[in-house]
């Protein structure tokens, strides 16, 4: 199973969020380069990063930071956060991340998310409250199930689904395996768990559920609930 360490990016710095709410930010390093390196160093394989404030102004916002922190190291990027256009994909694909997550265009326009399927490397994010996908940074709740998006991108081309509880993130509060398990049959894709991991068993039964590729860990590593290094070996 693949294991993704996270880091969110804030005003530049590497920050998490309860829930989803920006005031609700703990920074955690003020040069996040820094910590994909640790990651590296740790075994991980992939980094999972996401412009907070691009979530919520719809662009690009911490650009330049999602570059240092790119270029130092090896590690194949998946970034997400207000990516709505084929320009910002070039743009990211341009100094080497190597997946774009789509969140709340792959809501909006499924046409476009579909299109972006056949020439780039494309994870849709299914981000549910309740079951229902909210959007533009969890700000919204839409009235569309999760598990119907999950179908509507079934044979589409998709490289991976990242599907978050956000009732659980940033929560330490455990990992929402059946719910990721829907997402994954219902879509027939790749589905990476996100959200509410607390400990090294939630990556057991994400492992043992059989259905489930993969696994973002953020809060558990920052807060010292979790040894990465113990993680990657089930991987």
């Amino acid at each position: 199973m693949e294991i993704l360490p996270a880091i969110d990016l804030k005003n530049g710095y590497a920050v998490r969020l309860k829930k989803g709410l920006m005031e609700s930010a703990k920074i955690y390093s003020k040069d996040p380069s820094e910590i994909a390196k640790k990651f590296e160093d740790m075994g991980a394989r992939w980094l999972h990063l996401v412009d907070l404030d691009g979530a919520f102004a719809g662009k690009a916002v911490n650009y330049k930071a999602i570059e240092k922190i790119v270029s130092s190291t090896n590690l194949k990027v998946e970034v997400g956060g207000g990516i709505r256009d084929e320009q910002r994909i070039k743009d990211y694909q341009n100094i080497g991340v190597e997946r774009f997550i789509l969140g709340s265009i792959a809501l909006k326009n499924l046409n476009f998310t579909k299109e972006m399927a056949k020439k780039y490397k494309i994870a849709v994010g299914i981000d549910a409250k309740g079951g229902m996908i909210a959007v533009e940074g969890w700000a919204e709740v839409s009235k569309v199930k999760a598990t119907d998006l999950a179908k509507e991108y079934a044979n589409a081309g998709v490289d991976a689904i990242i599907c978050t509880d956000i009732e659980k993130d940033g929560m330490l509060s455990g990992v929402n395996v059946e719910f990721t398990k829907e997402i994954a049959l219902a879509s027939g894709i790749k589905t990476i768990a996100s959200g509410g991991v607390k400990d090294i068993n939630d990556i057991v039964a994400l492992k043992n559920s059989g259905k489930i590729y993969g696994v973002i860990v953020g809060k558990a590593y920052y807060e010292g609930k979790i040894d990465l290094k113990e993680v990657f070996k089930l991987s």
